[in-house]
């Protein structure tokens, strides 16, 4: 089966970049290869169900920050397609957007259908078919055209577009080693912590809305809410570090130090100084919180600190007091196995940067070969930073394609 446009992935780049190609090239014949049952599938469970299309963020250098991998490159791809764009593009087609505090937009809907149900519009518009359970098992090019062959169908194509998404393991790349793509060794990124045995899983559910976490001997750390679960530590605060840590978490087979900060940044000598103010007080340091910190949390800190919850805070030593400080701002927790967050698996990995045109997504040594979405090496932390890296690439491959021997 000849097409003008093959992609292989029917996620959410996949299906964008099909949307892309089709409204530059009208005519042209495209098709998508999902190796299973069902179109967009994370799209359908990110967000808890509601889908965080992208974020508030929309400078290119600003919004490339939140990439541990790929940062410089998205940075010159955003100039071309940032969230401002991605926000414009699903408004002018009757999906309004809804920014809440955390600079995150999701549909008014609060339903990721809304914008799977607009995706599949859209392709059945443009007469762009979906054909399920075609795994791709090899690709080849011969004489100017890519020769796919999945299960039980051969296709043929002058452009391919790959939007496979992040893989586990990196047999899932063969097809495209076979053909010389260079692939950096996947690893998993955006997961939380577990601190087996560790008497804070007691406080689950407790959240401390300000945190500050940061790996041993890294300067980089991970800031915001901090989450409290029966295994471990969770929310972004941990999940940032998970991220820009995921080579050295998974190089030390995830057995790993890091620190919290429970005061949402503050110095030392800032908190001794509030805590000194406490001295004068006959009540008891139990049953009065500071920092914002849940009651429930902070008699876990005292006891970290070795300090009696029903002591006096006029009872307090400077032993007391630098202890309490160097807890409240540099707690020390060993992180001992990792769990994968919710159902948005993330990988570190993909196909190689340095071989990727970032002005067209194809590869530079293969010429009509593109790549968009997770498939590349680039992710992101939470937020809507993973999907908005998709719409980049995918508009930017699908406006690339050559059809009708265009050069």
């Amino acid at each position: 089966m000849k097409f003008d446009v093959l992609i292989i992935g029917a996620g959410a780049a996949g299906c964008f970049a099909a949307i892309q190609a089709k409204a530059k090239y009208p005519d042209a014949s495209i098709c998508i290869l999902e190796k299973s049952n069902k179109a967009l599938a994370k799209v359908k469970v990110s967000g808890g169900g509601r889908c965080n299309v992208t974020n508030v963020i929309s400078s290119p250098s600003e919004l490339s920050q939140n990439y541990p991998r790929g940062a410089r490159f998205l940075k010159k791809a955003f100039h071309t397609f940032s969230s401002d764009h991605m926000k414009r593009w699903l408004e002018e087609r009757g999906v309004p957007l809804r920014l809440y505090p955390d600079g995150c937009y999701f549909p008014q809907s609060n339903s990721s259908q809304t914008i799977i149900d607009l995706f599949l519009k859209e392709l059945s518009n443009g007469n762009i078919s979906i054909h399920f359970h075609q795994g791709v098992a090899k690709m080849e090019k011969i004489n100017e055209a890519f020769v796919v062959t999945t299960q039980d169908t051969t296709w043929e194509a002058k452009n391919v577009i790959c939007t496979t998404g992040g893989h586990p393991k990196r047999s899932g790349f063969s097809y495209l080693e076979g053909m010389g793509v260079e692939i950096i060794e996947p690893v998993p990124s955006l997961f939380t912590f577990n601190l087996p045995d560790n008497p804070i899983v007691e406080l689950m559910g407790i959240v401390k809305e300000n945190a500050i976490a940061r790996l041993k001997s890294e300067k980089w750390t991970g800031d915001g809410p901090l989450l409290i679960t029966h295994w471990g530590l969770s929310g972004p605060t941990i999940l940032k570090c998970s991220a820009f840590g995921a080579r050295i978490l998974h190089d030390s087979g995830y057995n790993y130090e890091f620190s919290v900060n429970w005061t949402g940044g503050m110095k030392q000598n800032e908190v001794l100084e509030i805590l000194n103010e406490q001295l004068s007080s006959g009540k008891q340091i139990g049953n009065t919180p500071l920092f914002d910190i849940k009651s429930r949390l902070w008699v876990y800190l005292l006891e970290k600190a070795g300090i009696k919850a029903d002591a006096p805070w006029k009872s307090l030593n400077p032993k007391n007091l630098n202890k309490l400080t160097e807890v409240l701002t540099n707690s020390f927790f060993h992180m001992q196995g990792k769990t994968t967050f919710k159902e948005e698996f993330v990988t570190a990995g993909g196909v190689d940067l340095n071989f990727v045109d970032v002005n067209s997504m194809e590869h530079k040594q293969i010429p009509g070969l593109f790549f968009a979405g997770e498939v590349l090496d680039i992710d992101g932390i939470t937020g809507g930073f993973n999907f908005q890296s998709a719409w980049t690439t995918a508009f930017i491959a699908g406006n690339s394609v050559r059809i009708n021997d265009e050069v």
